[in-house]
């Protein structure tokens, strides 16, 4: 008997599925306080999974693993936000004493940009400067200090429940959505590629930042620990984030020391980001997850806006998922064609 969905013509359905994106979109940015986290720890559970199985095959227990995985996370967040706390406090403190110099740079900026030509630098420039917005932000981080740690250890306790569940939870897809063989393939391969993902970016990132660490100490910039957590996190954001995570250093090594210092720092960036992000991550991450670069992009924008800053942390992978699922229905595949790569010459053959 067909299905009142089947009595619909091509145009019909059309309007039907879109609706029904609409009201699922709407729904998930008003549950986006709840969805957020549980994305982050689903994400993350995914990334420990192969340590769970790690340890299973050495014979640890699992009621002395997960136990041990909770404690030792958990003391790995508190030393980073207690480190991260520390230097964002020493750097609200000594702004006074860069104000003075920042005054005096953004003074010398604008009578140079008066020289070549564009009016009304000098007083401009004070506006779009504003060094005062840099301690409300500071502020404003560290009064979201303990909303930040209570919501972290919501995170971890839901990443050891997803752990408990792990073992059993493909039996439990398989019957309850009634899965067939394809279609559980298509599952693993998106764990696989999912978690493959994640653990290349994390430990990408990790070199990243500390080897931008290492340099920054070298050349005695302060506040290291905050420069480096940065490069951390914003190593995980695409194409913009190997940008975004030098601006604050730069302004700062300038504020600290000359021009020169600040060209190392540039250089080290430069040649951190590029020897990582574009030639060692690529080679080990081989194709990635088979995502068109303007779908990246896109799907930077579409996921921050509906989840904030879990969405652009998680947006590569989010969208793989919605690739894998318009890519179960025959009706939608070639929506997820279109956000592939581009095809090789034997794949565009028809």
């Amino acid at each position: 008997m067909p299905s009142a969905y089947d009595a619909f013509t091509g145009p019909a359905r059309g309007l039907v599925i879109a609706a029904a994106v609409v009201v699922l979109v709407a729904g998930a940015r008003l549950a986006a306080p709840i969805l957020a986290p549980l994305l982050l720890a689903i994400f993350l559970a995914i990334i420990l999974t192969p340590t769970l199985r790690w340890l299973g095959r050495w014979r640890v227990p699992t009621w002395v693993s997960l136990p041990l995985l909770f404690f030792l996370l958990m003391d790995l967040g508190s030393i980073l936000l207690l480190m991260t706390t520390g230097a964002l406090e020493g750097l609200r403190d000594s702004l006074p004493t860069y104000q003075e110099r920042f005054a005096l740079l953004s003074h010398e900026l604008g009578a140079w940009l008066e020289e070549m030509g564009i009016e009304g630098s000098l007083m401009a420039l004070p506006d779009i400067f504003d060094f005062s917005q840099i301690r409300v932000l500071l502020r404003l981080l560290l009064s979201n200090v303990g909303s930040l740690a209570g919501t972290g250890l919501l995170v971890l306790l839901t990443v050891i429940f997803l752990l408990l569940e792990a073992s059993s939870l493909p039996d439990k897809l398989r019957r309850a959505f009634h899965l067939t063989p394809a279609g559980e393939e298509r599952l693993q391969a998106l764990l696989s590629a999912v978690n493959h993902y994640m653990i290349i970016k994390t430990l990408a990132s990790l070199a990243t930042a500390g080897l931008i660490g290492l340099w920054l100490w070298y050349l005695d910039i302060k506040f290291v620990v905050v420069w480096t957590v940065l490069a951390f996190i914003l190593n995980f954001v695409p194409f913009l984030g190997s940008f975004l995570m030098a601006i604050p250093t730069l302004i700062f090594a300038l504020l600290q020391t000359d021009v020169s210092t600040v060209l190392w720092v540039a250089l080290a960036y430069l040649t951190v980001n590029t020897l990582i992000g574009n030639i060692l991550e690529p080679r080990i991450m081989g194709r990635g997850l088979g995502i068109s670069t303007f779908v990246v992009l896109l799907s930077l924008m579409f996921w921050g806006w509906l989840f904030g800053t879990v969405g652009i942390f998680l947006s590569v992978p989010l969208t793989k998922a919605l690739m894998a699922a318009l890519e179960a229905s025959p009706h939608t595949r070639p929506l997820a064609i279109l956000m592939g790569p581009p095809l090789l010459p034997e794949q565009a053959r028809p």
